[in-house]
């Protein structure tokens, strides 16, 4: 069983409603969407990712004998229910926003339509991979705001995930954001995107000096030097580079750029720099990492620190500062009636829904969340990506992905774009969809 695609990568409770659906004959149509309810005290927008992940799961969504023969063995199901999964295979249609897109709290960046026990089946599976993508392009975003062009920003945080699979995500997701690449190779095999790397410690430490481990690399990776410079010292570290570039200089070898990794990066990098122009090495560059994040990036720029890349890791892969979403999948409509949940602090809003967005030239000014259907002015954000459990649209490259999430970076407003908390986005929930969540709440006190 492969932990990564089986559907038994779910709650208990998926399997246990299922069979009291199964049991019920509760085949009709359902609706379900995947919303955040909540903005977190240090975000202002959000970014819409995980859809290519979700779409992929919903087309290969099966049990194996394997995985049967698991659920035969609980003892925990009946054979309706063990036959009915036997013979699973996603049947209903996708509308969501296209990956890449700002978002807000409450409105639906996926939709899915289909018999109540298939849509169900899924809703674990979809917020895992909805949530953590989208979390992660959403603080990927903020450090490339924080950027704002003036150097390169890699993703460094594979070893610091939570799990293999989050790592490719996160280098997936930062990649969409605008980061030019990522130090995951697996991220390069299966989406093409760049991969970039420099040296650890271990391998300066494990040379007789400082000067022979740059050679040495050099040597094994003449297309790739960048060298790691505070083992010891940062700014003997930096000297050493111009007596390395000196040598490596009659080999056609070129030293490309030079890292620091601790200490005062902002004294260092003026420090560094200095010794490199004076030193003839003007078109090396200073990458810095260890523990970066947006507010480290827009402090060192505040602080007019010379450096033309960062590598950002452990603080953006697991979103550090706010480490998850308050999300969730809900059921909008069923058997033709809109459906909604009370609860407080986590009452849903019925039907299904279309976001409209409207601008003031090119930048966006307000969404509108209305019931499908019901037009606005403006652009509608959710369009149909699968029906009868088929792809509708063309299936697009993470490169085109991410110059879209580019392209919708350039919309936010001003005041979206600072670190800090600010004034909300406004997003108008309209008559449409607060009439019909009266009507709902009249039947319910009624019957109550």
């Amino acid at each position: 069983m492969n932990p990564l695609t089986s559907p038994l990568l779910t709650d208990l409770y998926q399997l246990t409603m299922l069979q009291g659906y199964i049991d019920q004959e509760m085949h009709d149509i359902s609706v379900f969407e995947f919303s955040v309810r909540s903005m977190p005290e240090n975000r202002n927008f959000f970014i819409a990712a995980g859809l290519e992940s979700v779409l992929e799961f919903l087309e290969q969504c099966h049990f194996s004998q394997e995985e049967l023969e698991y659920l035969v063995g609980t003892g925990r199901f009946s054979q309706k229910l063990l036959d009915y999964l036997e013979r699973f295979d996603f049947s209903g249609s996708v509308h969501a926003m296209a990956e890449g897109t700002i978002f807000f709290p409450h409105e639906p960046i996926i939709r899915i339509t289909a018999p109540l026990p298939e849509a169900q089946l899924i809703e674990s599976r979809v917020i895992n991979l909805l949530h953590y993508q989208s979390l992660i392009a959403s603080k990927a975003a903020r450090c490339v705001i924080a950027s704002d062009g003036r150097a390169d920003l890699i993703d460094f945080g594979l070893r610091r995930t939570h799990g293999a699979e989050a790592g490719l995500f996160a280098a997936r997701s930062t990649y969409l954001a605008g980061f030019i690449g990522t130090s995951t190779v697996l991220a390069e095999a299966l989406y093409g995107i760049p991969i970039f790397g420099t040296m650890a410690h271990s391998f300066i430490e494990a040379q007789k000096d400082e000067k022979e481990a740059f050679i040495n690399f050099a040597y094994s990776n003449p297309e790739n030097v960048t060298l790691l410079i505070d083992t010891y010292d940062t700014v003997t570290g930096a000297q050493k580079v111009i007596e390395t570039a000196n040598l490596l200089k009659k080999k056609n070898i070129p030293v490309r750029g030079v890292r620091l990794d601790s200490g005062d990066i902002a004294a260092l990098s003026k420090e560094v720099r200095a010794i490199l122009d004076n030193g003839g090495l003007k078109d090396v560059g200073i990458f810095v990492s260890g523990n970066m994040d947006e507010y480290t990036i827009e402090e060192l720029f505040a602080q007019e620190a010379p450096i033309g890349g960062f590598g950002v890791g452990t603080r953006l892969d697991t979103s550090a500062d706010s480490p998850y979403l308050d999300s969730a999948y809900k059921l909008m409509e069923y058997a033709g009636k809109p459906r909604l949940k009370k609860s407080e602090g986590k009452a849903t809003l019925p039907g299904r829904k279309q976001v409209f967005r409207r601008y003031d030239d090119t930048i966006m000014v307000q969404d509108i969340l209305t019931i499908e259907g019901v037009e606005y002015e403006g652009l509608p954000l959710i369009r149909e990506y699968m029906m009868d459990g088929k792809r509708v649209s063309k299936t697009l490259s993470v490169h085109e992905i991410r110059d879209y999430t580019l392209e919708q970076m350039k919309t936010l407003p001003a005041n979206l774009r600072k670190l800090q908390k600010t004034a909300p986005y406004p997003v108008h929930i309209a008559e449409s969809v607060m009439s019909m969540k009266e009507d709902i709440e009249k039947k319910l006190g009624t019957n109550g």
